[in-house]
């Protein structure tokens, strides 16, 4: 992968690729290591999708399609930054399911800083908003970028509290869809201090499946995540398990047991994550060095070798797999194939829709 800018070609390419279907994270890695770049990709995807055992050609996102999406972004004062471009958020970047292709708008400069995240309840009372606001101001004092969803409640004070110095918001829609319809204002202000980041193109409308989607994000481009006020069933909840899982640091706010709103960070507090009493808490966590400028790039991987996998593999693995999720290395240990094989194999599979890539790298049979 290169270390620059891509071409608008290449650029297009890879919003093209990445909403295409079966073209997943996981998915979109794999092809972009074999194949090197997006346009290549692209004209390799018909065999490789025959190959996988779909019987009928692949839905590739319409080109014409991808070009009014980045017309539009022009038009709104917004660009894309494709995952492997120097201003792309390298904590991001190296999460398993970071999207290979973002829409943002404002301040690209923020995404080179630490971040912290704090979330919390749409219906939150009025002294966790207070508390919200004290860490979002403490916090961002210290000169770390303080991200949230731009929802109702606990987001919308703390985007409200660091806007003086600049907060990123995450947003589940297109960057021009204001949601809610009553943060048009603040919606407004942070595209001119601050940065508004999505993984859809303008002009999507947020549905019910973007918004974990878009958590994951959040906790992606964040070193430490704060709930403040989380049912057992919440957003943030989601939040805290995407951050744990990509190694960040999870801190709860707890509150009274007799209070719903509080259930899931009590929770949390009970499986493990940290009580949080006051910013200083997060500080001492992130270390003495203060804001970070973080580097851009990974090192290249080396070349894949590769021998084509064939009729009996396919069979072999299949085989194997289950709809329970199994991690790939005792998936290659089972199955007796090559690192390579195996994942020139999955790629087949996965395009084809015959196998489901999980969060955390494991495998299962669609």
């Amino acid at each position: 992968m290169g270390k620059g800018p891509l071409s608008d070609e290449e650029r297009l390419n890879w919003l093209i690729l990445s909403r295409s279907e079966n073209v997943g994270p996981t998915t979109f890695k794999s092809l972009i290591k074999r194949f090197h770049t997006a346009g290549a990709a692209l004209r390799a995807l018909p065999e490789l999708t025959r190959k996988g055992g779909l019987r009928r050609p692949p839905r590739i996102f319409s080109r014409e399609t991808a070009e009014r999406a980045f017309a539009h972004a022009e038009q709104i004062g917004a660009r894309f930054l494709c995952s492997v471009e120097p201003a792309y958020p390298p904590l991001l970047r190296a999460t398993d399911s970071a999207p290979p292709v973002l829409c943002i708008k404002g301040d690209a400069d923020l995404l080179s800083r630490t971040c912290v995240a704090i979330v919390g309840a749409r219906n939150a009372s009025a002294l966790a908003r207070k508390f919200s606001r004290q860490l979002a101001r403490e916090i961002d004092a210290e000169g770390h970028v303080i991200v949230s969803g731009l929802a109702r409640g606990i987001d919308t004070a703390t985007h409200d509290a660091a806007l003086a110095t600049g907060t990123i918001a995450v947003v589940a829609g297109g960057l021009d869809v204001i949601y809610p319809p009553e943060n048009e204002a603040l919606h407004a202000a942070i595209c001119a201090r601050g940065l508004i980041v999505s993984e859809q193109v303008p002009g999507t409308e947020p549905k019910a499946d973007f918004f974990p989607r878009r958590n994951r994000i959040i906790s992606g481009l964040s070193r430490a995540v704060i709930v403040l006020e989380a049912a057992l069933r919440s957003g943030s909840l989601i939040t805290a398990r995407f951050a744990s899982e990509q190694g960040r640091e999870v801190f709860a706010v707890p509150g009274s047991p007799l209070d719903p709103r509080c259930e899931g960070t009590n929770r949390l507090i009970r499986d493990g994550a940290t009580l949080l009493m006051s910013a200083r808490d997060v500080l001492e966590a992130l270390g003495s060095e203060g804001p970070r400028q973080m580097s851009f790039f990974e090192p290249d991987p080396p070349p894949l070798p590769l021998r084509e996998p064939d009729d009996a593999d396919m069979r072999h693995v299949l085989e194997l797999l289950s709809p329970n999720p199994i991690d790939t290395d005792d998936l290659a240990r089972e199955s007796g194939l090559d690192a390579a094989t195996l994942s020139a194999l999955l790629l087949e599979l996965a395009l084809a829709g015959r196998i489901t890539r999980h969060q955390d790298g494991s495998v299962s049979r669609a």
